[in-house]
């Protein structure tokens, strides 16, 4: 058997290395990866070479949104067995902190994400990861689908916090894998109306086929007067901002309603102009998202239950040995891949 992992050695430069096959320590599994996406994060690391202003130093290795099979167990391990086909958390807390023991372990200061500088990712054949944080995937979940849990899990830990229900209508800004996977988790808790804008039409239409009931291109709409068109005048219920531009994050306060909330899910970089009187004025409600918590065992469960249905983000799928084509294509056609996904095996 033979340990292959991708490894960023550098702005634009990924190369591949074989690496020993760990073994997995008390309390630990030893996955066989199937499936690994790219995420932005990933493409981020890779084009610019850095966290914010900070150089990535050493070999990295990317990836963390991933599935397989579980090829050996540590001593202790009874939530898995060999030959269970697995979806991995990709976050370890601490345990021990306030937010950790409050089950709010996303916001853990001393959190290991893995593929996030020092800790190396899942794009290998082989990794062991803590037993608590794999989840066995049921019969009519593939493992393609496993490893498309992860962004989804962002998606609804954003509707949860924005309280969505059936009568409410949502504003999406943005129709990329993160937009896409909001708009899933909305749909699956009954908003009734969704209306999703974007830049580019390819993702639009992705939108509508995954469940959207409007669709609006800002390149050729004014998107503040079709919502206003689409809700009478009272604009949404929820605006979730996953697209993370300074540009529809100022907009989010003139699309929500008297009374309604605003989702930041996009890692919106630098200043962004807010009108705090007019937020004030309509009693508006800011929440922020920072990856997600306690919704794993809900996404696998929405997913087998056929309320959603994943597996329409995976828009480019590469074999491993492809895996640098699917940086380059997930860099230089970013309007045009959703999300790219590499078949380890």
């Amino acid at each position: 058997m033979k340990n292959r992992a991708l490894y960023m050695n550098g702005k634009l430069n990924l190369a591949f290395k074989e690496l020993d096959i760990p073994k997995p320590q008390p309390g630990e599994v030893l996955l066989k990866v199937g499936y690994c996406g790219v995420c932005g994060s990933d493409v981020h690391f890779y084009e610019s070479g850095c966290i914010g202003t900070t150089p990535i130093k050493g070999d990295l290795i990317l990836g963390h949104e991933a599935a397989g099979t579980v090829e050996a167990v540590g001593e202790g391990v009874t939530n898995v067995k060999v030959g269970d086909r697995v979806v991995l958390e990709p976050g370890i807390g601490c345990g021990h902190c306030e937010y950790c023991k409050s089950g709010r372990y996303n916001l853990c200061p001393d959190m290991q994400f893995i593929s996030c500088p020092p800790y190396q990712g899942a794009m290998r054949n082989y990794i062991t990861h803590p037993a608590h944080l794999v989840y066995p995937l049921p019969e009519y979940v593939s493992t393609l689908e496993g490893a498309l849990i992860e962004p989804l899990c962002v998606g609804m830990h954003a509707a949860n916090l924005g309280g969505v229900k059936l009568g409410d209508t949502v504003v999406i800004l943005g129709a990329g894998c993160i937009g896409l996977t909001t708009l899933a988790a909305c749909k699956a808790m009954s908003a009734s109306k969704i209306i999703v804008t974007d830049l580019f039409q390819n993702r639009l239409d992705k939108a509508l086929e995954m469940g959207a009931d409007y669709a609006i291109n800002g390149r050729e709409e004014d998107t503040l007067a079709r919502v206003m068109e689409l809700t009478g005048g009272m604009g949404a219920h929820i605006v979730f901002e996953t697209a993370g531009n300074r540009v529809t994050a100022a907009q989010t306060e003139s699309l929500t309603r008297r009374g309604g909330t605003i989702v930041i899910v996009g890692n919106v970089m630098g200043d962004t102009p807010m009108n705090f009187y007019k937020i004030a004025h309509k009693e508006l409600v800011i929440k922020t998202v920072h990856r997600y918590r306690n919704v794993f065992p809900l996404a696998i469960q929405a997913i087998s239950d056929g309320k959603i249905d994943i597996e329409k983000i995976a828009s480019d799928c590469f074999d491993f040995d492809n895996g640098i084509a699917a940086f380059e294509k997930s860099l230089c056609e970013k309007q045009a891949v959703v999300k790219a996904i590499l078949k380890m095996e």
